[in-house]
């Protein structure tokens, strides 16, 4: 009977081949079957739980009363392949592909209409599509077409990516006698470990063993900072232990049959504040001083003092997996994860295994991002691998969820700022003070670095001649935070330039006014002494107000803001001077591999790794073969695939180019380039770059005798001649680093190579009833002197502002009062969306701007403009402003970062917020803290009555239920509802205002 074979075989349609499963396994959801069965890896894996779109697919049915087919999007981790009877899926490799064919919208210059009638669905604001102009310099107009410097190519993965055919670590196929992994984790945040039960977990089918720190042959970690925990825990989220099973299903119900038996211990620390009461820190503070500030604060007219509040941020990349495959003989591995830094996960594993570091090879592809959340997380995960693997003897792979790996690995440090400041009448900055603790969580990891240049960056454009910064980093029972893209400098600096919006409240000044009149005007030193110039800083700065129009877009604001009550515009500008690199000589080497074969092809192999930031794209564009000048000489220019430009540059000529069709870059591997550096800091198109072109010079020299004999041949002509006269064709390039240090004992040192300036002024409009706000324009200016490639550098400006947009708007962390990270996923935490994007967004590099240290006068600008999206803060704080000077108040109030909707409500504060004030609640122990969810509306006085109401927080220092006084102004920013710290917001806000007269400005 046909409803019987229904029930035995599920028939149904993926990119219009059909597809029979005998059987279907009822758990086994849409994106599992895609991604296993059929090996369609462009389908991602990213949150579990249908929030972030990665694993959206089409699907299609016929409507039996419409009689049509009819399409749906649906998350493909939320569908059962059971609900699938006789429907068509389409996934992004049905749309199009670089081996058939592209679908208009996958070559990056098509994008579907979208109808008026619907762009309204998008936001609270009417939407409107992006658009923009980016300005780059031109090539000369005498260089070669075939040389690719300078030109704005495409990223070599990029239609791969659009396709859904990159392939990624968590993308590799099964391999025979493949285990699955999965971590069994802390739920206590401070506590002794008294017993863990394995024996449940054990006995269930398909799970092979447990991993525990007893397995370890070598070394479990640090002393203080264990890849598995013995005998306590110091955070939610630590891990313990690991179950190795068949299936990932398996392997995750034995975690849950794991029971751990804990003895809480104390004091349990979450916050900065509670830190700084129990003196829990996790290294001496840093300090910077010049002039003398005590002094200069009795000769102002005026001193403020003030807090920043700045949140955390999640990394939320991409791609968390990690396979190992032990060999047959000789303790041999191999490793494929996705890291920033191989040879770190390298050396891990060698120290955990006790095994020499020449049996371990690290092969990294891509990464699917990384910004600095993959230097060292990856290294734990990929030990603990290396054990299973090491112990069962069979591959075993380990991919973290969205929820667990927010859950176990650390984010950007929160941070905490305090600040007071002289300056006279006239704007001008006489004294600084600013005293910093970030969150570091339970654990060192970088933190002490992170402070460091957080001191070191803090003082951004601005030259004041008498300054303190200080700096520590507090230990606290939270997962370790670690290395974020800017590295402290979005944070620090964020209190810098609340500190000039502070001085330009109480001056009556615009802030614009206030920054120029502080900003470096000529060749100055730093706070630590190390010497540079201004006069690209200013450059930036001049032309960012000169192409936004800035001065008559903001007459253009204040006339908005007088015929508006409840919606206010606000426009800010914001100057940069980032410093790239590390703080060390020794990081910034480099090493590269280049072989050439004897068809002419060219393999390049270098220390960096492709995060997504087009770092293989510009070594191709920089693996150019060289000659030296007296070839040159002998050749001319335009001969075969040759070429010689001259450059500005102490380099007597320039690369003489093998076109990019004819070069290849496979992967990143330790066992090709051993020893490598991590790939951040904004240098590693830098370095790798010179590395690369030493190989190149290298092989070049060597092929000079062939060229020279036969001027007029082709250039696989002289590889096969080179191979008849037995040269060798393969070269390893190294770079030895630029020169850098800093002593902290002195206060002084040159610790970065050099900086990285520009400006970015942003106008949005804010809602004054909901706090919601929309970007109408956003221009930058960068200084990038002579990119690479125009096309990746925008992009990355780009990328980074937007991310720094979500850091400073929309992106905030909230933890239950036991430590448990309550924000794990898109749906509880807002990473920037299409939606965030300014309407209209103009990118521009400084034209004519050159610097004789780096590679061609180029610059890495991976990080830089992470700190340029405060600009939207800023504006946003504006529009507040301007709303608190029309109701008649204050206008200073504590800066608090992420600047939500919630936040910027209760800032614009009028008569319904006050009648909020009227209603406390519950306080919890900080913004960001949320009260136990099982609390009943009778634990909330004053809503006993009020249905369905569960406390959340209110800000710190708030006296709680006990008091009947609002509190104080400068608190609002700290609440994380409009309504108060209770779920339900105010009743029918909107509903009121249009019920009475709407007040006039």
């Amino acid at each position: 009977m046909p409803h019987l074979s229904r029930s035995d075989e599920l028939v149904f349609f993926v990119n219009g081949r059909k597809v029979l499963e005998r059987n279907a396994d009822l758990e086994v959801t849409l994106l599992t079957f895609l991604r296993k069965n059929l090996r369609l890896t462009g389908t991602k894996y990213a949150c579990g739980r249908g929030g972030c779109g990665a694993c959206t697919v089409m699907v299609s049915k016929h409507d039996p009363v419409s009689r049509k087919i009819r399409h749906f999007s649906v998350t493909a981790c939320l569908v059962p392949i059971c609900s699938l009877y006789g429907a068509a899926v389409t996934t992004v490799e049905g749309v199009g592909s670089i081996k058939t064919r592209l679908h208009p919208v996958q070559d990056g210059r098509h994008f579907p209409e979208i109808s008026d009638r619907f762009l309204s669905a998008l936001e609270d604001f009417p939407a409107t599509v992006p658009q923009g102009v980016q300005r780059y310099q031109s090539v000369d107009s005498h260089q070669a077409l075939q040389d690719p410097v300078g030109r704005p190519i495409m990223h070599l993965s990029g239609l791969k990516h659009a396709t859904g055919e990159a392939i990624f670590c968590d993308d590799i196929p099964m391999v025979d006698k493949e285990l699955l992994m999965a971590l069994v984790t802390s739920t206590r945040a401070h506590a002794k470990i008294i017993s863990v039960d394995l024996s449940k977990a054990l006995e269930l089918p398909g799970v092979v063993d447990v991993i525990t720190a007893e397995d370890i042959p070598g070394t479990n970690g640090a002393e203080d900072d264990k890849l598995l925990a013995v005998d306590k825990v110091l955070c939610v989220g630590q891990i313990v232990c690991a179950v190795v099973a068949e299936t990932e299903a398996q392997a995750k119900r034995a975690v849950e049959e794991t029971k751990i038996a804990y003895e809480d211990l104390e004091p349990v620390i979450f916050t900065i504040e509670d830190a700084i009461k129990h003196s829990s820190f996790l290294c001496p503070e840093k300090k910077l001083e010049q002039g003398n500030v005590e002094k200069a604060f009795e000769e102002v007219d005026q001193i403020v003092e003030g807090e920043v509040h700045v949140g955390g941020q999640e990394h939320i990349y991409g791609n968390t997996g990690v396979l190992v495959i032990p060999k047959t003989e000789d303790k041999e591995l191999d490793i494929y994860v996705s890291t920033q830094d191989p040879a770190h996960v390298q050396k891990t594993v060698s120290s955990t295994l006790n095994i020499p570091i020449n049996r371990i090879t690290c092969h990294v592809k891509r990464v699917g991002g990384g910004f600095g959340g993959k230097v060292g997380r990856p290294a734990v995960l990929g030990a603990i691998a290396a054990v299973g693997a090491n112990k069962t003897g069979y591959p075993i792979r380990l991919v973290l969820d969205r929820e667990d790996d927010m859950l176990i690995t650390g984010g950007r440090h929160p941070l905490f700022g305090k600040y007071k400041v002289g300056f006279m009448n006239s704007g001008r900055i006489r004294a600084l003070d600013i005293e910093c603790f970030i969150n570091g969580g339970c654990t060192l990891d970088d933190s002490e670095l992170v402070t460091e240049f957080l001191i070191l960056k803090m003082e951004n454009a601005y030259k004041i001649r008498n300054l303190r910064f200080r700096g520590r980093a507090c230990m606290t029972n939270l997962p370790s935070n670690t290395a974020f893209r800017g590295f402290g400098f979005p944070q620090g600096t964020l209190v810098t330039e609340s500190c000039i919006t502070a001085v330009a409240a109480k001056c009556g000044l615009l802030p614009e006014k206030v920054r120029e009149k502080n900003m470096y005007k000529t060749v100055d030193k730093t706070i630590y002494k190390q010497a540079f110039n201004p006069e690209p800083l200013i450059r930036c700065w001049n032309e960012c107000l000169d192409k936004s129009s800035f001065h008559s877009r903001r007459m253009q604001v204040a006339e908005f803001n007088k015929k508006n009550y409840w919606r206010k515009r606000g426009l800010a500008v914001v100057p940069m001077k980032f410093s790239v690199g590390f703080a060390a000589t020794s990081f910034h080497q480099a090493a590269a591999l280049v072989h050439i074969y004897t068809d002419g092809s060219v393999l390049v192999t270098h220390g960096g790794n492709e995060l997504g930031q087009g770092i293989h794209t510009k070594m191709l564009q920089k693996a150019e073969v060289e000659k030296s000048p007296h070839v040159q000489t002998l050749l001319g220019q335009g001969q075969g695939f040759w070429t010689a430009v001259a450059v500005e540059t102490p380099v007597a000529s320039r690369e003489l180019k093998v076109p990019m069709s004819h070069m290849h870059i496979c992967e990143t591997s330790t066992a090709t380039v051993p020893n490598t550096i991590a790939t951040a800091a904004s240098i590693g198109s830098d370095v790798n770059g010179r590395a690369v072109q030493n190989a190149c010079q290298i092989l070049l020299k060597r092929l000079e005798p062939i060229i020279k004999k036969n001027p007029e041949g082709t250039w696989e002509d002289w590889i096969e001649a080179a191979f008849e006269q037995r040269i060798s064709l393969s070269a390893t390039g190294y770079f030895r680093g630029y020169e850098a240090f800093m002593d902290w004992e002195k206060g002084e040192g040159d610790p970065f190579p050099y900086y990285v300036y520009g400006a970015a002024s942003s106008e949005v409009e804010v809602d004054c009833l909901t706090g919601a706000h929309k970007k109408i324009r956003t221009d930058i200016v960068m200084d990038a002197c002579c990119s690479l490639n125009p096309a990746i550098d925008i992009g990355q400006i780009e990328g980074s502002f937007t991310q720094g947009m979500g850091l400073y708007t929309t992106e905030e962390l909230k933890y239950f009062p036991e430590g448990v990270l309550y924000s794990r996923g898109p749906d509880d935490y807002k990473i920037p969306t299409i939606t965030d994007v300014p309407e209209e967004f103009n990118v521009s590099l400084l034209p004519s701007s050159q610097t004789p240290l780096t590679i061609y006068s180029s610059k890495g600008l991976g990080e830089s403009g992470m700190f340029l999206g405060s600009s939207v803060f800023f504006a946003i704080a504006d529009a507040v402003a301007t709303a608190r000077r029309e109701r008649d108040i204050a206008e200073d109030f504590t800066v608090r970062s992420p600047a939500t909707p919630e936040r910027v409500r209760m800032a614009c504060a009028d008569r319904f917020t006050e009648m909020q004030h009227r209603r406390p609640c519950i306080s919890a122990k900080s913004p960001g803290m949320l009260l136990p969810l099982r609390l009943t509306p009778t634990d909330c006085p004053g809503h006993a009555s009020d249905a369905g109401h569960l406390p959340r927080s209110v800000p710190l220092g708030w006296p709680g239920p006990e008091s009947s006084s609002p509190p104080p102004q400068e608190l609002l920013l700290g609440l994380v509802w409009p309504g108060g710290p209770c779920l339900a917001p105010p009743s029918s806000t909107r509903d009121a205002v249009t019920a009475e007269s709407t007040p006039k400005a």
